[in-house]
């Protein structure tokens, strides 16, 4: 394979690189109140034109088939909302017997109780070729869930949640029907449009953690953080994968791929308001923060690097599948 066909194929795994080390170079360019104003173009914009490009390439009939998977939607939410605070609850039980500062130990069950994020989950999915609907389904469900019962205004919830997810959703389906033919012709890049702006999404999210003076902590205990946290997302990852393909359990390998991203990532934009609200006044609401910080943009790395390791799996498992349907 030649050096072009090379970039051709793994552009996503480069343009990663080159963004985070634009970031660090730049990162005033894409901090939140900067010339990118990703407080716009990314919390709205960016948003609504992943959800938009969902409608707009998915079949109703296949949303219409994730909403009643209800199976999926209670494994995703009972890991995310249980599961996941109650291991990392436990993981921290032992953790707080180290040197580890305490707020930070904090900081991390903090973390855990996070619903998923209504972006980065959906496109890794996407990105991969798993069950996108599900995953937007659970995206925009846990965060719908966990908002409405904290003290995070709900109306706010739910506007940003109706007018970025629903609207351009609805959208995008309402132009399917107009041009499904030329959709089906065509067949346009849906996917690399939702990775070319989950790069911008990457970004925008290294620009603020380079900028962010929070970040300035003690070296070994944000180390430790750090591998904490890749260690509980790989972890966690594994497991999800490992319960969702085990024999019996009835989810197909899209499904799966929905279901490791969903349970496993954790929401920033809902996270960062209810830390400032359950935490108010308190003194070390910076190191609380942190593990969020550091949670996001490792998620949104992780995910992506995995993207094509995923995706040949996938491939590789659907493919008996698909024979094994024909032969029939």
């Amino acid at each position: 394979m030649g050096l072009l066909a090379r970039i051709r194929k793994e552009w996503f795994i480069i343009g990663i690189v080159l963004v985070i080390f634009w970031a660090k170079l730049q990162p005033s360019i894409g901090v939140k109140g900067g010339p990118l104003k990703p407080e716009v173009t990314v919390a709205y914009i960016a948003v609504s034109l992943i959800f938009f490009n969902s409608g707009l390439s998915l079949k109703t009939e296949e949303l219409t088939s994730a909403l009643l998977h209800v199976r999926l939607h209670l494994f995703v939410q009972s890991f995310t909302l249980i599961f996941f605070p109650l291991a990392v609850w436990l993981l921290l039980r032992v953790l707080a017997l180290t040197a580890i500062d305490q707020w930070l130990l904090k900081g991390l069950q903090t973390v855990s109780c996070m619903p998923p994020p209504v972006s980065s989950a959906v496109i890794l999915t996407k990105a991969v070729g798993g069950n996108e609907a599900a995953a937007i389904f659970n995206s925009a469900f846990g965060s719908f869930l966990l908002g409405s019962s904290s003290s995070v205004p709900f109306s706010s919830i739910f506007t940003q949640l109706f007018m970025t997810v629903v609207v351009p959703l609805i959208l995008g389906q309402v132009c399917r029907g107009f041009l499904r033919e030329f959709l089906e012709r065509r067949k346009p890049p849906f996917g690399a449009v939702s990775s070319a702006v989950l790069l911008m999404i990457i970004y925008t999210t290294f620009c603020d953690t380079f900028s962010n003076p929070n970040i300035e902590l003690d070296p070994t205990s944000l180390l430790l953080v750090v591998l904490i946290i890749f260690s509980i997302q790989i972890s966690f990852m594994l497991l999800t994968f490992a319960f969702s393909t085990r024999s019996g359990s009835r989810f197909s390998p899209a499904d799966t791929v929905a279901i490791v991203f969903c349970s496993t990532h954790k929401s920033l934009t809902l996270g960062i308001p209810m830390l400032k609200i359950v935490f108010e006044g308190y003194e070390h609401l910076s190191l609380i923060s942190v593990p969020l910080l550091i949670y996001h943009p490792a998620q949104i790395l992780l995910g992506s690097v995995l993207v094509p390791t995923i995706r040949s799996w996938m491939t590789s498992r659907q493919k008996p599948i698909q024979a094994f349907s024909v032969h029939n």
